[in-house]
């Protein structure tokens, strides 16, 4: 399964540590050290589940795939702010860093999962439809999560 071409032709884009910090600028740059790891461990979990199905899922089989499935993470959409901004930064910008470390953490296993094996998440001001009826499974930060969506 190829994942439409979301990015600019760059090696980066195809290095899943890379691709995961850039998901965790666009997703949770505002969020504490704990946020940006909850939102990492939904990347994983989602890889995890695809894993255990088989190898494949809807939203993709690795973390590049997962992070850039469409309209999946809103940062990576053609039609986000958010998109220009983590296309943009480097390492010299201190909260990318923190994204680079937290994702390189993640990928080696060393990042506790805090939500409960959660796939999905939304920041407090919104309510997706998919979230209507469900408890969320953790509260980390700006952002609910669930582990109950298919």
């Amino acid at each position: 399964m190829s994942v439409p071409l979301l990015v600019p032709e760059d090696p980066r884009f195809s290095d899943p540590v890379e691709v995961l910090a850039r998901t965790l600028y666009g997703e949770a740059r505002g969020e504490t050290l704990a946020g940006k790891e909850a939102v990492a461990c939904v990347v994983l979990n989602r890889v995890a589940r695809a894993t255990a199905r088989g190898g494949s899922y809807w939203w993709g089989r690795d973390v590049v795939g997962v992070c850039l499935k469409p309209w999946q993470f809103s940062c990576w959409n053609t039609n986000d702010p958010n998109r220009a901004k983590l296309l943009a930064i480097s390492e010299a910008n201190r909260t990318f860093r923190t994204c680079l470390s937290v994702a390189g953490r993640a990928l080696a296993g060393a990042v506790e999962d805090k939500t409960a094996g959660a796939t999905h998440y939304h920041t407090r001001t919104v309510t997706p439809a998919w979230s209507r009826g469900r408890a969320p499974c953790a509260v980390i930060g700006g952002h609910l999560f669930y582990n109950d969506v298919e």
